[in-house]
């Protein structure tokens, strides 16, 4: 393995220097979390899974104009992604009443909602990710005007093209976590998706059984979580080649 110096680890991923200026190597771990990481645990072969389902559809939403970090997968566990500045503000959208929705307003789980509603939280665990208005986002200086029209504005393109994907595969996409970053290219700058899209960051439900084939397992106690997020890359079409073994990250370079 090549030893990298380490930029950042998160929660489910780390970040290592890249091959070359700009970019940035992103390993996905197989530690899992729940509820601002009171929950903690280790789900053997979800990083393998959660960066082949990221990488096929952060590339999908590529191949219909929405800009994402990612350049390539390079092997199992990593993807070489371009380096962005993340906006810290978790967008959130919900097409079925679920998790915390469900609770604030105490509504039944389940519920369709008439039209997809797009929230807005505070990046920031040690505050349990509070939720924000666009006016406090611009008064705090995380984002623009403009930042914010083209995070909701990709939102939901986001989320009609994966509702549409995702129900071609027998699975309803009830809500969904993303994150953006500013890409700078010279003296310009773009907002483009960043982080990941996978079963740890969607809630997905069978069409026919409503079974939860998420995150939601895990912070449930439901069970066979790595068989879910299988489940999910099979019937995308991109289990990986060898199953989802474990892989050792890159030595880290102090």
């Amino acid at each position: 393995m090549a030893r990298r110096r380490q930029i950042y680890e998160g929660k489910a991923k780390v970040l290592f220097e890249g091959p070359e200026p700009g970019t940035l190597v992103q390993y996905f771990k197989d530690d899992a979390t729940a509820f601002n990481n009171k929950k903690r645990g280790v789900i053997t072969g979800k990083g393998v899974l959660n960066n082949r389902i990221s990488e096929y559809l952060m590339s999908r939403l590529n191949e219909i104009g929405i800009p994402t970090h990612l350049v390539r997968r390079l092997n199992m566990r990593e993807q070489l992604i371009r380096e962005v500045e993340i906006i810290p503000v978790e967008v959130v959208v919900r097409n079925v009443v679920a998790g915390s929705l469900a609770q604030r307003f105490g509504m039944a789980e389940g519920t369709p909602l008439p039209r997809s509603i797009v929230e807005l939280y505070y990046k920031s665990d040690e505050l349990n990710d509070p939720m924000v208005t666009e006016e406090h986002i611009t008064a705090f200086g995380w984002a623009t005007p403009q930042e914010i029209d083209e995070l909701m504005s990709m939102a939901l393109r986001i989320n009609d093209f994966l509702s549409g994907l995702f129900l071609g595969i027998e699975l309803r996409l009830v809500d969904f976590k993303i994150e953006f970053g500013r890409l700078w290219e010279g003296d310009q700058v773009r907002v483009v998706l960043a982080d990941e899209i996978s079963p740890d960051s969607c809630r997905l439900w069978d069409m026919k059984t409503n079974e939860k084939m998420d995150k939601d397992r895990f912070r449930r106690d439901l069970g066979k979580v790595a068989e879910a997020y299988q489940e999910v890359a099979r019937r995308l079409g991109i289990l990986p080649e060898s199953g989802p073994r474990d892989m050792k990250g890159p030595d880290t370079m102090q």
